[in-house]
């Protein structure tokens, strides 16, 4: 029977922790990837059945790739700690792995215009329709993916910062994966700001990083 594991790569979550870790879909596991957390993270983690691994070295692709490492599931999801994508949608995205994509993406719909922020949604919208002039069929950079792990490690994806999702894209166009993109209901976060999206300045960090895979 394959397995499942839900890699949530996390950098103060602990007040969105509990909520996400209760609706993590019955049989999957739950990893979460402490990215220097001061607010109790990994304890709240752990206190709700989560198992917790530590890396110290800041960045989303830094995050991503130890859980990638670290995962014990066949399968992996790659979701966002914060509560921003239902748990509860990755078994739609994991049956469609196994019926027609090495690769699936969720392209999110925001349930209130407030969930995503203006400046994200120029730079998402600009970088996306970039790839599907090259033949990538994805509308947005969605922090939620799935797929197979020993299929993800060997692609060789080497961003550790925000450019990690782009270029997760272009190494599995380039080894012609299938990729299929779902829609997932995108809600505003349940506590806090986002660290990326959250501010201009994050927004042009993400995009600084992607611009660099690019390059």
């Amino acid at each position: 029977m394959i397995s499942v594991e839900v890699i949530l790569p996390c950098l103060d979550e602990a007040g969105a922790l509990p909520r996400v870790l209760a609706a993590i879909p019955p049989g999957y596991g739950a990893l979460v990837v402490d990215n220097g957390s001061v607010d109790g993270s990994a304890q709240v983690a752990a206190a709700h059945g989560a198992r917790v691994v530590a890396e110290p070295r800041r960045g989303y692709g830094s995050a991503v790739h130890t859980g990638l490492q670290c995962a014990r599931g066949d399968v992996v999801c790659v979701l966002d700690a914060d509560g921003s994508v239902d748990p509860g949608e990755l078994p739609g995205l994991v049956a469609e792995l196994g019926r027609t994509a090495d690769l699936v993406v969720g392209r999110r719909v925001p349930a209130v215009r407030a969930a995503m922020s203006w400046h994200a949604r120029a730079g998402n919208a600009a970088l996306t329709g970039w790839l599907r002039r090259r033949g990538i069929p994805v509308h947005d950079l969605a922090p939620v993916r799935v797929a197979r792990r020993a299929d993800l490690l060997g692609l060789g994806v080497q961003d550790r910062g925000s450019g990690y999702p782009l270029e997760t894209l272009l190494r599995a166009a380039a080894q012609q994966w299938v990729i299929r993109e779902l829609p997932v209901t995108y809600q505003p976060r349940l506590t806090g700001r986002s660290k990326v999206s959250g501010s201009v300045r994050g927004t042009w960090r993400a995009l600084r990083d992607m611009a660099t895979v690019l390059r």
